[in-house]
Protein backbone atom coordinates (compact mmCIF):
# COMPACT_ATOMS: atom_id res chain seq x y z
CA UNK A 1 0.00 0.00 0.00
CA UNK A 2 0.63 3.42 -0.78
CA UNK A 3 -0.23 7.00 0.18
CA UNK A 4 0.29 9.07 -2.87
CA UNK A 5 -1.45 12.21 -2.47
CA UNK A 6 -1.56 12.17 -6.58
CA UNK A 7 -1.35 9.39 -8.39
CA UNK A 8 1.00 9.25 -11.85
CA UNK A 9 1.31 7.34 -15.12
CA UNK A 10 3.14 4.83 -13.41
CA UNK A 11 0.11 4.39 -10.93
CA UNK A 12 -2.54 3.84 -13.79
CA UNK A 13 -0.54 1.26 -15.83
CA UNK A 14 0.70 -0.86 -12.70
CA UNK A 15 -2.88 -2.94 -12.90
CA UNK A 16 -6.18 -3.28 -14.58
CA UNK A 17 -7.91 -2.06 -11.76
CA UNK A 18 -6.01 0.76 -11.82
CA UNK A 19 -6.36 2.13 -15.26
CA UNK A 20 -10.37 1.44 -14.77
CA UNK A 21 -10.47 3.14 -11.57
CA UNK A 22 -8.54 6.37 -12.44
CA UNK A 23 -11.11 6.25 -15.80
CA UNK A 24 -8.52 5.23 -18.51
CA UNK A 25 -6.51 8.35 -16.82
CA UNK A 26 -8.77 10.77 -16.52
CA UNK A 27 -8.55 10.81 -12.79
CA UNK A 28 -5.12 12.21 -12.96
CA UNK A 29 -6.56 15.52 -14.43
CA UNK A 30 -6.69 18.23 -12.23
CA UNK A 31 -8.32 20.24 -11.05
CA UNK A 32 -11.80 18.38 -10.65
CA UNK A 33 -10.77 15.07 -11.77
CA UNK A 34 -14.33 13.87 -11.39
CA UNK A 35 -15.75 16.24 -13.78
CA UNK A 36 -12.95 14.73 -16.24
CA UNK A 37 -13.95 11.47 -14.96
CA UNK A 38 -17.77 12.17 -16.02
CA UNK A 39 -17.08 14.06 -19.22
CA UNK A 40 -14.80 10.73 -19.53
CA UNK A 41 -18.30 8.67 -20.48
CA UNK A 42 -19.26 10.59 -22.73
CA UNK A 43 -17.18 9.18 -25.62
CA UNK A 44 -17.78 5.44 -24.02
CA UNK A 45 -21.42 6.06 -24.52
CA UNK A 46 -21.03 7.35 -27.96
CA UNK A 47 -19.06 4.07 -28.55
CA UNK A 48 -21.84 1.70 -26.81
CA UNK A 49 -24.53 3.63 -28.54
CA UNK A 50 -22.73 3.26 -32.34
CA UNK A 51 -22.83 -0.98 -30.70
CA UNK A 52 -26.01 -0.92 -30.56
CA UNK A 53 -26.24 -0.47 -26.66
CA UNK A 54 -28.24 2.57 -26.13
CA UNK A 55 -31.46 2.46 -24.12
CA UNK A 56 -32.38 -0.36 -21.42
CA UNK A 57 -29.18 -2.11 -22.72
CA UNK A 58 -26.88 0.51 -21.83
CA UNK A 59 -28.82 0.63 -18.44
CA UNK A 60 -28.58 -2.85 -17.98
CA UNK A 61 -24.95 -2.91 -18.74
CA UNK A 62 -24.49 -0.74 -16.18
CA UNK A 63 -25.10 -3.29 -13.43
CA UNK A 64 -21.93 -5.44 -13.58
CA UNK A 65 -19.67 -2.38 -14.41
CA UNK A 66 -21.03 -0.94 -10.97
CA UNK A 67 -20.13 -4.56 -9.66
CA UNK A 68 -16.31 -4.54 -11.39
CA UNK A 69 -16.54 -0.87 -10.07
CA UNK A 70 -16.74 -2.05 -6.30
CA UNK A 71 -13.69 -4.48 -7.11
CA UNK A 72 -11.58 -1.92 -8.71
CA UNK A 73 -12.33 1.21 -6.24
CA UNK A 74 -11.72 -1.29 -3.47
CA UNK A 75 -8.47 -2.41 -5.06
CA UNK A 76 -7.30 1.16 -6.23
CA UNK A 77 -8.33 2.73 -2.89
CA UNK A 78 -6.07 0.66 -1.09
CA UNK A 79 -3.45 0.70 -2.86
CA UNK A 80 -3.49 4.23 -2.58
CA UNK A 81 -4.32 4.37 0.77
CA UNK A 82 -7.10 6.44 0.30
CA UNK A 83 -10.80 4.88 0.40
CA UNK A 84 -12.51 7.15 -2.00
CA UNK A 85 -9.91 9.38 -3.45
CA UNK A 86 -10.94 11.84 -5.50
CA UNK A 87 -8.78 10.39 -8.81
CA UNK A 88 -10.90 7.69 -8.83
CA UNK A 89 -13.72 8.45 -11.19
CA UNK A 90 -14.87 4.92 -12.34
CA UNK A 91 -17.82 5.77 -10.02
CA UNK A 92 -19.03 9.19 -11.98
CA UNK A 93 -18.15 6.84 -15.24
CA UNK A 94 -21.30 4.27 -14.35
CA UNK A 95 -23.02 6.84 -13.28
CA UNK A 96 -22.81 9.35 -16.03
CA UNK A 97 -23.58 5.97 -18.47
CA UNK A 98 -26.51 5.33 -16.37
CA UNK A 99 -28.20 8.74 -16.89
CA UNK A 100 -27.32 8.86 -20.50
CA UNK A 101 -29.14 5.49 -20.88
CA UNK A 102 -32.20 7.51 -20.10
CA UNK A 103 -31.97 10.45 -21.99
CA UNK A 104 -32.01 11.12 -25.53
CA UNK A 105 -28.83 10.91 -27.76
CA UNK A 106 -28.94 14.73 -28.45
CA UNK A 107 -25.79 17.23 -27.36
CA UNK A 108 -28.25 19.33 -25.40
CA UNK A 109 -29.68 16.19 -23.57
CA UNK A 110 -26.32 15.48 -22.85
CA UNK A 111 -25.02 18.47 -21.42
CA UNK A 112 -28.06 18.56 -19.81
CA UNK A 113 -27.26 15.09 -18.60
CA UNK A 114 -23.70 16.02 -17.37
CA UNK A 115 -24.86 19.09 -15.34
CA UNK A 116 -26.98 17.40 -13.44
CA UNK A 117 -25.47 14.39 -12.52
CA UNK A 118 -22.29 16.95 -11.68
CA UNK A 119 -24.33 18.79 -9.70
CA UNK A 120 -25.81 16.37 -7.54
CA UNK A 121 -22.18 14.82 -7.14
CA UNK A 122 -20.93 17.93 -5.96
CA UNK A 123 -23.78 19.10 -3.96
CA UNK A 124 -24.77 15.63 -2.40
CA UNK A 125 -28.03 16.35 -1.08
CA UNK A 126 -29.19 13.75 1.19
CA UNK A 127 -29.14 10.99 0.93
CA UNK A 128 -25.97 11.06 -1.21
CA UNK A 129 -23.75 12.92 1.73
CA UNK A 130 -25.06 9.94 4.46
CA UNK A 131 -24.42 7.21 1.97
CA UNK A 132 -20.72 8.73 1.00
CA UNK A 133 -20.03 9.36 4.54
CA UNK A 134 -21.09 5.80 6.11
CA UNK A 135 -20.73 3.51 2.99
CA UNK A 136 -17.57 2.29 2.54
CA UNK A 137 -14.71 0.67 0.53
CA UNK A 138 -15.64 0.07 -3.20
CA UNK A 139 -19.21 -0.18 -2.73
CA UNK A 140 -19.43 3.17 -0.76
CA UNK A 141 -17.57 4.42 -3.37
CA UNK A 142 -19.70 3.38 -6.23
CA UNK A 143 -22.84 3.91 -4.45
CA UNK A 144 -23.21 7.19 -4.04
CA UNK A 145 -22.61 8.20 -7.05
CA UNK A 146 -25.25 5.95 -8.38
CA UNK A 147 -27.78 7.51 -6.34
CA UNK A 148 -26.74 11.10 -7.47
CA UNK A 149 -26.81 9.17 -11.24
CA UNK A 150 -30.90 8.24 -10.20
CA UNK A 151 -31.55 11.65 -8.75
CA UNK A 152 -30.17 13.52 -11.84
CA UNK A 153 -32.21 11.11 -13.97
CA UNK A 154 -35.43 11.95 -12.12
CA UNK A 155 -34.96 15.53 -12.16
CA UNK A 156 -34.45 15.22 -16.20
CA UNK A 157 -37.49 13.21 -16.79
CA UNK A 158 -39.51 15.63 -14.75
CA UNK A 159 -38.15 19.00 -16.57
CA UNK A 160 -39.27 17.40 -19.83
CA UNK A 161 -42.49 15.97 -18.49
CA UNK A 162 -43.33 19.80 -17.88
Amino acid sequence: MTTLSKPDRHFLLASPAHFLALGFGSGLITPAPGTWGTLAALPLAWGLLQLGLGGIWLALLSLPLFVLGVYVCEVTGRALGVADSGHIVWDEIVAMLLVLAFVPATPLAWLAAFVAFRGFDIIKPWPIRWLDAKVHGGFGVMLDDIVAGIFATVVLKLLAFL
